[in-house]
């Protein structure tokens, strides 16, 4: 499996995880006490929801993407077209989970969400493509 394409993958999957650690620490005062307020609330309440609604994002149109990144490895060397697409998605992700855990902006999110949507729509034409031509950009 080429590298080119292990690297955005592997991106991601470092998103998910410290995702994963935010969700932690968002709940350690409601589950451990550590970091409760003086009044012995939870001061993460108001992040915590967007943090585990986003990472529940990571396993849905995500998945579609690493479908799309193993199959173009799979059929010989992605190419600069299918690399490109596949960074665009990650810098997509990113910016999306910066906009749902940061704002409540939900106009901005979804133009964000329509970014990755799109790349990984290009990565499933490259598929595609190759499936009934050979290889291409």
């Amino acid at each position: 499996m080429s590298p080119s394409l292990i690297l955005p993958m592997a991106a991601h999957v470092a998103l998910a995880a410290l995702l994963y650690v935010l969700l932690t620490v968002a709940r350690a005062p409601a589950i451990w006490g550590i970091g409760r307020g003086s009044d012995g609330s939870n001061p993460f309440a108001g992040v915590e929801p967007r943090v585990s609604a986003n990472l529940s994002n990571q396993f849905e149109w995500p998945v579609v993407f690493y479908a799309a990144c193993i199959i173009l490895c799979l059929q010989g060397e992605p190419g600069r077209a299918a690399i490109g697409l596949a960074w665009v998605f990650v810098g997509g992700r990113i910016l999306h989970s910066a906009v749902q855990i940061g704002t409540r902006n939900v106009r901005l999110r979804g133009i964000v969400f329509t970014l990755n949507f799109l790349a990984v729509l290009g990565l499933w034409v490259l598929v595609v493509a190759r499936a009934v031509s050979g290889p291409v950009a």
